[in-house]
């Protein structure tokens, strides 16, 4: 006979709001404006500049926004008008369809010259860099559009590949991308299997947030634990419960 799980430990009390449940950070409808620009410059505070030897720009997961901001129409918004004011550029980071990387375009375009110096492709991606609309709204770029509109050759495509500011999306087309990304995204899904079994493997598959934050991690885990808190919870891949404990995070079966 399978014994039903309380919904919730009885060590917590829970807070409701609407009856929903609400994420962490939530900003209210009563605050005013939303500002999304400071909720990306927060998150990117997270990222681990030393981890990659400050190779990489600083890359925030789009769903990261919604762990913070509860109306992701409101979000897809303003990160749209940020894109459109050339400000903020978005990558799809091929792990998942659902996973879009968001890099402030002026640190997208120093890490990058920075990664060529001294390399044979350098004049081949400062010609990219400069033909690169502002604003890009583009996740990808057809082979009609690089040679007719962009004037690159096939040799010339070919060393932007290498270089890794594209990659392969199909026969005839290719992705926006983050030279030497691969290390990051390695790691970034390495650390939230690590982080999603720890909440897994809790009592009744939950544990407050702040307890999550302050746990040791293993090796596997090479990000800030908000780093990747702010993944799970933006993803919905765990529940985020307020209490007056604090705020519950509580595995979501697939």
């Amino acid at each position: 006979m399978n014994r039903k799980r309380p919904l919730i430990s009885d060590a917590f009390k829970v807070k409701r709001f609407r009856n929903e449940t609400q994420m962490f950070g939530a900003v209210s409808k009563g605050n005013g404006p939303t500002d999304i620009r400071s909720t990306l410059e927060t998150l990117m505070t997270l990222f681990p500049r030393k981890l990659f030897n400050d190779s990489l720009p600083q890359i925030v997961i789009k769903h990261q926004l919604y762990s913070i901001h509860n109306d992701k129409t409101l979000v897809d918004k303003e990160l749209n008008k940020l894109r459109e004011q050339g400000e903020l550029l978005m990558f799809q980071l091929g792990f998942d369809a659902d996973a879009f990387g968001l890099v402030f375009a002026s640190d997208y375009k120093a890490k990058v010259l920075a990664g060529e110096d001294g390399r044979a492709t350098r004049a081949t991606v400062e010609k990219f860099l400069e033909k690169l609309p502002s604003p890009c709204t583009e996740l990808s770029f057809s082979k009609d559009k690089m040679l007719k509109e962009f004037r690159f050759t096939d040799s010339e495509i070919t060393q932007l590949v290498k270089s890794g500011v594209l990659t392969v999306r199909d026969a005839g087309s290719w992705w926006l991308s983050i030279p030497n990304s691969g290390k990051f995204t390695k790691y970034f899904i390495q650390g939230r299997k690590a982080v999603l079994n720890m909440v897994k493997k809790s009592k009744y598959s939950e544990v407050l947030k702040t307890e999550l934050e302050e746990r040791r991690t293993t090796s596997h885990v090479k990000f800030q634990m908000k780093y990747h808190i702010h993944d799970i919870v933006g993803a919905e891949l765990v529940e985020s419960i307020p209490t007056t404990s604090g705020t519950l995070l509580r595995f979501v079966d697939s």
